[in-house]
């Protein structure tokens, strides 16, 4: 599959896991009263376990075994769940923006980080 290819699936995938995310994001802001931070990496959490099993088997095809494709997932998840503390940290905590639009900008820019990381090391 093609880079581009691959990157439209990832983003569809995408799409899915950050739903989740996003649902739980809100239901513990406006639900829980939950501080934006915290709650953002609840949801990540759970983005990122569909996100594994869906890119696992569509976005790569990858055959990489489970038991080493899964850390690495997980490290690479560590790594994107790093950016969004400190960009949500930057734009929430620090800069008082709202905390939705803040987290699209922050979804977007881990995407593209995790995407390549993903691509190249964990299941390539």
């Amino acid at each position: 599959m093609s880079t581009a290819r691959q990157l439209a699936s990832y983003a569809s995938v995408g799409v899915g896991a950050t739903l989740a995310h996003y649902a739980i994001l809100i239901a513990l802001v406006e639900g829980a009263d939950w501080r934006a931070v915290p709650a953002t990496l609840c949801g990540y959490v759970v983005g990122g376990l569909i996100a594994y099993l869906l890119n696992r088997r569509h976005t790569f095809a990858s055959d990489r075994p489970h038991a080493e494709a899964t850390w690495r997932f997980a490290l690479v998840a560590f790594v994107g769940f790093c950016v969004t503390y400190v960009l949500m940290s930057l734009f929430v905590d620090r800069w008082s923006a709202p905390y939705l639009p803040a987290q699209i900008v922050t979804t977007v820019l881990a995407m593209f980080v995790t995407f390549a990381l993903n691509r190249r090391w964990t299941f390539g």
